[in-house]
């Protein structure tokens, strides 16, 4: 039987009236919880998201540890690449290493189609197990956008600068966009399949497209991520969109059929409603905060959540994920300090 779901996220993603700020951490499964290390110690990553019960073990952790109004998948962005033919290793204190990288329009053209049911099974077990018997808040989904699969599958890794991603899609712009439309259709079946097995809302990690300018963005990737929020805007749960460095593009993003912009901390909400930003805001203290003695952290979450409640629709987060040096008790207790104060000021 399934159990009843705190919805107030949902709600606020809806842009509807809540009792209270509802509050979820990126990067919140994993990374400084003790426990997680200690399965770190045993699998990685890749052989962590390939059981599913372990996997939903570490995505529900955070909600039972921290009190918070949603969950997340715990995966990487990377999950769906092997089904297509990128050959991907999670390496250790690197990150993603392709050794297969693109380099020509043959290349792209290589590439194949994700079956979710065959190719990663145990990421929709993991969801179905979580929303039919462990969580009772919603499971938030998510994907990287194409530009951000791109740039690791150009450069064959991590990147500081992009520059053999940019120099790809101004020089090569035929390959880019065969590029860009595989990546699109393999992120919606992929996110569909997602919402199918059970998750509530979806995030789109673009977490590296804060490198192009507005104009290159309008040509360049604006056209996918329209229509990937148009196909998914057909499964009717809240689309989240999130990226690091990439203020300048918040209202860009804004235009695009979603229901959430994320911020980072770079961009305060105040001046993003200034900008015209009118749908729901998620965001946006930075994590390094989290770092400070709790005078400062507090300090600098009411202020965020004063700017956040100006108007409905807000969702309190981080600007970028939960560092590993984070003592799980400063989360806690941050989460009873949104819950409480917001909730106070909301009566």
């Amino acid at each position: 039987m399934a159990m009843e779901i705190n919805e107030t996220f949902l709600k606020a993603a809806r842009g509807e009236k809540t009792d209270y700020v509802p509050v979820w951490y990126m990067r919140q499964a994993g990374r400084s919880q003790p426990e997680y290390r200690a399965i770190k110690e045993k699998y990685s990553l890749f052989e962590i998201t390939h059981q599913p019960e372990l996997c939903a073990y570490v995505t529900r952790l955070p909600v039972e540890q921290y009190g918070v109004d949603a969950a997340i998948l715990y995966k990487d962005i990377m999950t769906p690449l092997p089904a297509i033919g990128v050959d991907v290793e999670i390496k250790s204190g690197i990150g993603p290493v392709i050794s297969n990288p693109i380099t020509s329009l043959s290349d792209v053209e290589k590439l194949g189609e994700i079956s979710p049911e065959d190719d990663v099974p145990y990421v929709l077990e993991t969801i179905k197990l979580l929303t039919t018997e462990q969580l009772n808040v919603p499971l938030i989904g998510f994907a990287g956008a194409p530009f951000t699969l791109a740039s690791y599958m150009i450069e064959g890794g991590p990147s500081r600068n992009y520059n053999k991603t940019k120099a790809f899609m101004y020089s090569e712009p035929k390959a880019w966009f065969a590029l860009m439309d595989k990546l699109g259709e393999t992120t919606i079946t992929y996110v569909k399949s997602q919402i199918k097995a059970g998750a509530r809302a979806i995030q789109i990690f673009d977490s590296w497209v804060g490198a192009l300018n507005v104009e290159d963005y309008r040509t360049f990737i604006k056209p996918v991520m329209n229509r990937i929020f148009m196909a998914l805007r057909e499964d009717n749960v809240p689309l989240i969109m999130f990226g690091v460095g990439a203020s300048h593009l918040a209202k860009e993003w804004h235009d695009l059929p979603l229901d959430v912009v994320g911020l980072d901390w770079r961009l305060p909400i105040r001046e993003a409603r200034a900008m015209g930003i009118t749908k729901t805001v998620q965001g946006n203290l930075d994590p390094a905060i989290l770092l400070s003695p709790w005078e400062v952290i507090e300090e600098r979450a009411k202020a965020i959540l004063d700017q956040g409640m100006e108007t409905s629709g807000y969702i309190f987060n981080l600007g970028h994920g939960v560092f590993p040096q984070v003592k799980p008790e400063t989360l806690k207790r941050l989460t009873v300090f949104i819950h409480e104060y917001s909730q106070s000021q909301l009566k």
